[in-house]
């Protein structure tokens, strides 16, 4: 029996009322792919903590390396690869990481069980802790969290060397206001391995690699930056100055100036700096806009005399940069001896 053809309408339907049944169908998906994600995170936990608890209630030695494989064997019979017995060693460190309930329910609406696999192995609560909140800030996707993290993003940051008391605080601040501060955004070392800059070369040869590749530039710099001038001219008195690059941070509500320099920072750096950043907060603020940050990019630097000095107060910060990505020992190291320096002179001085 042959079956009728209906035929097509002849017109199609108003632009206007696809995209906007479109944009439902969209919204709705995501939403249900977010709900699905929140519950299955929670599910993880709560498996993880079952089996945590019953391996502590056994009270001896060797007891969860018997009784994992079994019932990782039963579940995956009953419910899929899911429920392997890797995946469940990874449970039970998610509930014993985040023991608490209500922080997990909270991350599971904001990152996927991805992002948190990434977030395990990290063993610094606070370390752990910055990644998640930025993860979730700044949307990461779980291939950005990953380069983040292998590119130790958070010991490079400035705020990794305060006081512990200042870390929490600054990261209540994210968390609770969703606003940023300096000391989440600035970094050192910045690594600068996209630029292609090989041997020798000049400043100018830097700035116009920067304007070449000022995408991978703005990723460095951090979240909410972006390009506003090159060589910006500031005219006081009757002398002309100009100032490398100027940036707008939106999440710090401020302008940023970035100075080039090659060799190690020289203390005169830090009066050229302030004249341009009082210029600029003269005559470049907005009212509602914070007061224009200054960073002075080196190759070097000693710190006793970024220390003497007294930059944060001027709103500057000095940070090294390097053109080709050192060996993550080399960078671990290197970040080592810099918290260890901070951390003695927060011992001396009281502060950072």
């Amino acid at each position: 029996m042959n079956r009728r053809k209906i035929p097509l309408p002849s017109s199609t339907a108003p632009t206007a009322l696809l995209g906007d049944i479109r944009a439902l169908i969209e919204t709705s998906r995501q939403r249900a792919a977010l709900a699905v994600n929140a519950e299955l995170t929670l599910l993880f936990w709560h498996v993880g903590q079952r089996i945590h608890m019953e391996v502590l209630a056994g009270q001896r030695a060797g007891y969860g390396e018997e009784i994992l494989p079994t019932l990782a064997e039963q579940l995956t019979h009953d419910y899929g690869r899911g429920f392997g017995e890797k995946n469940l060693r990874r449970m039970v460190k998610f509930a014993a990481t985040f023991p608490e309930e209500p922080i997990v329910a909270t991350l599971s609406r904001q990152l996927s069980w991805s992002h948190l696999v990434l977030l395990l192995p990290l063993k610094d609560p606070l370390q752990r802790d910055y990644y998640a909140q930025m993860a979730s800030t700044e949307h990461w996707s779980v291939r950005t969290l990953r380069e983040r993290i292998d590119s130790m993003l958070y010991e490079r940051t400035a705020l990794s060397q305060k006081p512990e008391a200042t870390i929490a605080q600054e990261r209540a601040t994210l968390r609770d206001a969703q606003r940023m501060t300096p000391a989440l955004v600035m970094r050192d070392p910045y690594i600068l391995d996209f630029l292609g800059l090989r041997d020798s070369w000049q400043e100018s040869d830097l700035e116009a690699a920067i304007i070449r590749e000022m995408e991978s530039f703005l990723l460095e710099l951090g979240a909410g930056f972006s390009f506003v001038a090159r060589q910006k001219r500031i005219q006081i008195d009757d002398e002309d100055f100009h100032l490398d690059l100027l940036f707008y941070n939106r999440k710090l509500r401020r302008l940023v100036a970035v100075e080039l320099k090659i060799g190690e920072f020289k203390a005169a750096y830090k009066g050229q700096m302030e004249l341009y950043l009082r210029w600029l907060d003269k005559h470049e603020r907005e009212p509602e806009e914070a007061s224009p940050l200054g960073i002075i990019l080196c190759t070097g630097k000693k710190r006793e005399q970024i220390e003497l000095l007294e930059l944060d107060k001027s709103g500057i910060h000095v940070a090294e940069y390097v053109t080709s990505l050192p060996p993550r020992a080399v960078l671990g190291e290197k970040l080592q001896q810099a918290t260890e320096r901070a951390r003695l002179q927060i011992a001396e001085h009281g502060h950072v």
